[in-house]
């Protein structure tokens, strides 16, 4: 008989276990959507404004380069909405044919970065965007001229003010870091494929503000310094 009701008395413990393990599953379910759906990150996160090195550089040790930042809106550490203002500078002359190609005009993008991680609000960011671009600009093109065999006089040539525009699209990958503080450093590759354009009466310009030389590679790169505000 004590045996029969240990057993029993054994077999109602389990039981009533199981019934509270049961019970606090559901519980704990419920805690955890009630945790995702109370997420404390707004809708509006901040923004950030940023400039970028890579171009300034190619300024100061080649013929062409830019200087551009841009202002990101932070949408709930996953949407990023970015313009990009810049200027865009070449001043090249052909080793070989002596011909001069000078510009100077700004240029803008604008579009949208999303945010690849599972931890969104991690301090590391993994981005993928899109961007429009645009550039309405004017350029000179000049030569010193070819010497006449019969008369022997040169003629030179030069023109002024040769209007162009460019429409393209940026495709991009990047990341994102915070160092210190508001400040945060990132890179992201781009990868330009153009839209429309409108080279000019002289046909191909070399160099178009903000996106590079026209014969040059369709894969670009920044090196941005951001600043949380």
């Amino acid at each position: 008989m004590t045996l029969q009701r240990n057993i029993s008395e054994y077999i109602s413990s389990i039981a009533i276990s199981l019934l509270m393990l049961a019970a606090a599953h559901p519980a704990a379910a419920q805690r955890k959507d009630t945790a995702l759906k109370n997420d404390s990150v707004p809708l509006f996160n901040g923004m950030a404004v940023a400039v970028d090195l890579v171009g300034p550089v190619q300024m100061a040790i080649g013929d062409y380069g830019q200087y551009e930042a841009s202002l990101r809106v932070n949408l709930k550490d996953r949407y990023f909405p970015v313009i990009e203002l810049g200027v865009g500078r070449a001043d090249y002359t052909d080793d070989v044919t002596q011909t001069s190609y000078k510009t100077s005009a700004p240029f803008g993008r604008i579009g949208i970065d999303f945010n690849l991680l599972k931890d969104k609000h991690d301090i590391y960011k993994l981005f993928a965007g899109v961007r429009y671009a645009f550039t309405s600009f004017k350029y000179d093109l000049g030569h010193p001229g070819v010497s006449d065999p019969v008369w022997g006089d040169t003629a030179p040539y030069e023109a002024k003010d040769v209007d162009c525009s460019y429409h393209w699209l940026e495709f991009g990958i990047g990341v994102d870091a915070k160092i210190w503080g508001p400040v945060h450093m990132g890179w992201s590759l781009r990868y330009r494929k153009r839209a429309s354009y409108d080279d000019g009466r002289l046909g191909k310009s070399w160099y178009v503000p903000g996106y590079g030389r026209s014969d040059g590679s369709a894969f670009g790169g920044l090196f941005n310094i951001a600043i949380e505000i």
